[in-house]
Formats: C-alpha cells, structure tokens, sequence
C-alpha cells in the first residue's frame, strides 16, 4: 500500500517507494507550484494517466544523463553540423508542451493531461520550467521540456516530428548546461533511446546524493535566452 498525502506538501522517504510498480511513493497531493517544487527538490515526480489519482513516483535505479557526457553519433554529428536546424530556448513553450501530450503512433491516451499541461505552464510562467525547441522553415519540429532546480534539469518529455529533431534538442540542452556547471539531468525512467545518447543509472540514493549537491545551488528561476543554445556545438 501506498500513502495518501495530505493537504500540503509532505512526502514520504523516496526510501519507502514500492519495487512494482518500481518507484511508486504516494498518492493525492496537487499539481500547484508548492507540490510540484517540494517533490522535485526530493528526487520525486508526478505521473498518472487521465482517470486516475494523482500519483508520485521515485524510481530506483534512477536515470540521469551528466552534460559532459551527452553522446553523438557520426550521423547526428553531420546533422549538428550541418545546421539543419534553428535552436531556440522558451520561445514556444506551451506548444512544446501540446506536441509532447498528443497522441503517439501505438499509444493510447497520454499522462500528460491538461492538468498536467496547465500546472507546468505556470512553472514555466514562474520561470522554473524550459522549452528547447528545434525549428525548420518556421515551423516547430521538435523539442523537449523540463524543470530546471538549481543546477539540476529535470528533464520530462519530448517529441519530433521530423527525424532527429529531438536528439539534436537534447545536444544543444547538454551543452548550455555544461557552459552553466550544471550538475545533471534527470532523465526518470530508463528507455534505451536515451541510454544511446549517454544517459546511464545510478542508484536513487547516489541520486539524492546528487539532489543536496546540487539544487540549492544558483541560479534563481528566469527565463533563459532565446537562443542561448547556438554556438554550443562547435563540430
């Protein structure tokens, strides 16, 4: 079982999480800024699918991607090379956000609900969470979004609608980081296409390890540049 949160941000030991399903802490709370702040500075994260409660989760082992390490391929190499691509920084954040929640080839419904989709626009109002955003003749193609604590990126979802667009996203994201000494992005859960890119798993406590480094640390929430992500791929 499980617990029930009450009416104010309170969470129980990432320790106390359930191995199946892996990393599933509490239930209830809500999807204000109060919440969502408390859980991530703690390793913990919402996801929950339209007709269900409100769930939070802390997976272990956890997936995280160190800016440093962020791997290109000799085809993606020639892309960023190439330029196909116009990178921007929080210039189109809530569409960012629609792209990530529509419907997918294969997949039914989404977790990324419109309370999902309202609660992090408002982060993002108050300058919490970011937008990269890759563009092509003016059009948004793709890109990914996530909250940035500290020197931590919490890293939430993304989508391309052409080849490679989001991968080159997630390169020019891991550069700006590391010109920032960001500490880490939080990829969540493991999937194999961000193992490709350089992500790897920790264990959760080396990750919480990792949180008391980090998310104290400068800078304050803003706004980042618009196209603070050019020039971060040298070849």
């Amino acid at each position: 079982m499980i617990p029930w949160l009450p009416d104010h941000p309170c969470f129980p030991p990432v320790s106390t999480a359930l191995d199946d399903p892996s990393g599933l802490l509490a239930a209830g709370g809500e999807l204000t800024s109060d919440w969502l702040l408390a859980a991530y500075r703690r390793g913990i994260f919402p996801w929950y699918s339209e007709g269900q409660p409100l769930l939070w989760w802390s997976p272990d082992p956890r997936l995280v991607l160190y800016p440093g390490e962020v791997r290109v391929s000799r085809s993606l190499r020639r892309v960023l090379q190439k330029r196909v691509f116009e990178i921007r920084l929080d210039t189109a954040f809530d569409a960012v956000l629609a792209a990530c929640a529509a419907p997918r080839p294969g997949a039914s419904g989404t977790w990324i609900t419109d309370e999902m989709q309202r609660a992090y626009s408002v982060m993002h109002q108050l300058g919490y969470a970011h937008s990269v955003e890759a563009w092509r003749d003016g059009e948004l193609v793709g890109g990914l979004y996530g909250l940035a604590l500290g020197k931590v990126f919490f890293g939430e979802s993304m989508f391309s609608r052409v080849s490679d667009a989001s991968k080159v996203c997630l390169v020019h994201l891991a550069r700006f980081l590391e010109a920032r000494n960001f500490g880490m992005i939080d990829c969540q859960m493991t999937t194999a296409h961000l193992l490709s890119l350089g992500a790897r798993e920790i264990p959760r406590s080396e990750f919480c390890v990792h949180l008391e480094q980090w998310v104290g640390d400068a800078p304050e929430p803003g706004r980042w540049p618009a196209a603070g992500a050019e020039g971060f791929f040298k070849g």
